[in-house]
């Protein structure tokens, strides 16, 4: 699953304590900026589908649990706009009652 896919969710993992939706984002940062229309729309989905209640419904186990939002991109933001975009993100979700973290995983080459 990746962050195209915007009917689904990526990944969903759960610890004692939290639940976690993971936002897989494997596309570079373009000049345009319209990866952050799409980060956004999958956001979105995402908050929908924890505010109506079809995360606990389809996933009871996440009943009492911190929930977190969490994008992990390949690529770190290419300018001022993405990372004020990403703050931005990390304000909305927290006022909503929820976590927003970002990472950045990006690919290693390893050789022998």
């Amino acid at each position: 699953m990746t962050i195209e896919q915007l009917e689904v969710i990526d990944i969903l993992g759960f610890d004692e304590m939290s639940a976690t939706l993971v936002i897989s984002d494997h596309l570079e940062w373009d000049q345009e900026n319209e990866k952050l229309l799409l980060i956004q729309e999958k956001i979105n989905k995402y908050l929908t589908f924890i505010k109506s209640g079809e995360l606990l419904e389809k996933y009871p186990e996440a009943e009492g649990k911190e929930v977190e939002i969490q994008l992990v991109s390949r690529y770190v933001p290419n300018n001022e706009l993405a990372e004020h975009f990403l703050n931005k993100v990390s304000e909305i979700i927290s006022e909503a009652g929820f976590q927003f973290r970002h990472e950045i995983k990006e690919k290693t080459n390893k050789t022998s």
